[in-house]
């Protein structure tokens, strides 16, 4: 039998709520401007564009909880808060009226962004995994399972910066709502359980300090609070 040359590393995994059981994670997908006033104030024109995606490393997803570090290389980073799908099941070239069959659950997550270097790759035309992909870049709250808080889809979504509301919508302003979103992301690579979805963020994304607490949730799914940690 063939052995591995190094110790192999452990499996990303998100806590359950409720549970002393984990979630294993595959890969992490995220939606790209999936609410209309997002796409505004990121200047593009929701009512042009076909979603598109973006993906971050599975080990980029840590709890959003305690203290979440603040990134080297940057000195704009951003949030931005989203439901996340969780999946038991997948598949390519899903139906829509097919696709919540595939869902194990849901939590509440943050797509932490280097809006400054995010901004250079796409001044210069090149990539922005650096921007998006980078270590806890991804934190999340404990996944529910669907059976507790059914298929979401017209909730109020938002988030809190030292008691200040940034952020504000409903998860009935998404362009692409989640069966689409799973729908279009199966023609695109075959899903399979264990894969997240970051679905996209409200309006009101802005930067980040060391120090500041947030807070966010999704009414009737879950909710989170952190805090950033000094900049290293």
């Amino acid at each position: 039998m063939t052995g591995f040359v190094i110790t192999p590393p452990a499996v990303p995994a998100l806590a359950v709520a409720g549970s002393d059981q984990v979630f294993p994670l595959r890969r992490v997908f995220c939606v790209g401007r999936n609410y209309a006033a997002h796409a505004r104030e990121m200047g593009s024109d929701p009512n042009r564009e076909p979603p598109f995606f973006f993906t971050k490393p599975a080990d980029a997803v840590v709890p959003a909880s305690g203290t979440v570090p603040y990134p080297s290389s940057t000195r704009e980073l951003h949030h931005e808060v989203e439901l996340v799908v969780a999946l038991k099941g997948g598949g390519t070239n899903i139906a829509p009226e097919q696709a919540l069959d595939l869902v194990w659950g849901y939590g509440v997550g943050l797509d932490l962004t280097r809006r400054d270097l995010q901004a250079v790759a796409k001044k210069d035309g090149r990539p922005w995994d650096m921007a998006k992909g980078f270590d806890a870049s991804a934190p999340c709250s404990p996944l529910v399972p669907v059976e507790r808080t059914g298929h979401p889809s017209a909730a109020r979504i938002w988030l809190e910066v030292n008691g200040q509301l940034k952020q504000e919508g409903n998860l009935d302003e998404m362009i692409w709502p989640i069966p689409d979103v799973i729908a279009a992301l199966s023609r695109l690579v075959a899903l399979a359980p264990g894969d997240l979805i970051y679905t996209g963020t409200p309006a009101g994304v802005d930067a980040l300090n060391p120090g500041d607490k947030v807070r966010g949730g999704v009414d009737g799914v879950t909710s989170f609070e952190l805090e950033i940690g000094a900049a290293e």
